[in-house]
């Protein structure tokens, strides 16, 4: 991908007093150093959660390249057991496969029930939940869900909007901050296990209550989309010239009554 690449900043023993006076208000990615996450850092080795982690049916996502893509859908959907996916998330080639030998494999976990629950780790994997410790910087009702995820060496998932780029590495025990609004892309350059915690920045109404994955629109900006949808059909009714001098003066009058002043 062209375009500049800028490093994350790191720092290191970040209190949660720092960290929501000084930190989030500027609303940039941090990666933060010598939190407090639980033995997870060391004790989740491949062995250890193939042990531990049960054999509880996962649905996952193989490919038979290394960089999956949304738009295409170029992987196929399958269930494993969690041991099993665990085994064969750390194998570059395999004896046992869907597509090909060297498939890739991505979980994400899901809610028991993916219409209705938000995945959160300690309840779709009890047995790990003694292990991780969730970083103390928001409200116990901000909490949104905590993702478990799982993949393969070398894995890329699908990219998201890079304008600038920021870009760092993680190490065990490194705490990603992404602030809402921020996309991303993550490579797996070994095997790879994480846990994302989403939180919400905005207050509950503004959410969609149905919304389980946590990747809906605020409900305010659905609600626009759908009006800036009826206005577009309207204006479809006019000839070209005129609907394009329409269109343009449209998107004027959003630039000036709603873009911030403040972004970059």
């Amino acid at each position: 991908m062209a375009g500049q690449h800028l490093p994350v900043p790191r720092l290191e023993g970040v209190s949660r007093e720092q960290f929501m006076q000084h930190l989030y208000p500027q609303r940039k990615p941090l990666v933060l150093e010598g939190i407090d996450l639980g033995p997870c850092t060391s004790k989740w080795t491949v062995d250890y959660l193939s042990q531990v982690g049960g054999k509880k049916e996962v649905k996952i996502h193989v490919a038979a390249v290394a960089q999956m893509d949304f738009i295409s859908k170029n992987f196929v959907y399958r269930t494993l057991p969690f041991d099993q996916l665990v085994q064969r998330a750390a194998e570059e080639k395999h004896k046992e496969f869907f597509v090909s030998e060297d498939e890739k494999y991505y979980l994400r976990s899901l809610g028991e029930d993916p219409r209705k629950d938000v995945a959160d780790i300690r309840k779709q994997f009890p047995l790990l939940k003694g292990d991780i410790k969730f970083p103390e910087f928001f409200k116990e009702e901000q909490f949104f869900s905590s993702v478990f995820r799982i993949s393969s060496p070398g894995l890329q998932l699908w990219t998201h909007y890079d304008a600038r780029r920021y870009e760092c590495s993680l190490e065990a025990g490194d705490v990603l901050f992404i602030p809402a609004l921020w996309f991303h892309n993550v490579i797996s350059e070994e095997f790879g296990v994480g846990v994302n915690i989403f939180w919400k920045h905005l207050p509950s109404e503004c959410y969609d209550k149905t919304d389980t994955y946590g990747n809906k629109d605020p409900t305010a900006a659905s609600r626009a989309a759908q009006i800036l949808d009826r206005a577009l059909k309207t204006l479809a009714e006019l000839p070209e010239e005129y609907r394009d001098f329409y269109a343009r003066r449209m998107v004027l009058h959003i630039q000036d009554k709603a873009y911030s002043k403040n972004s970059e």
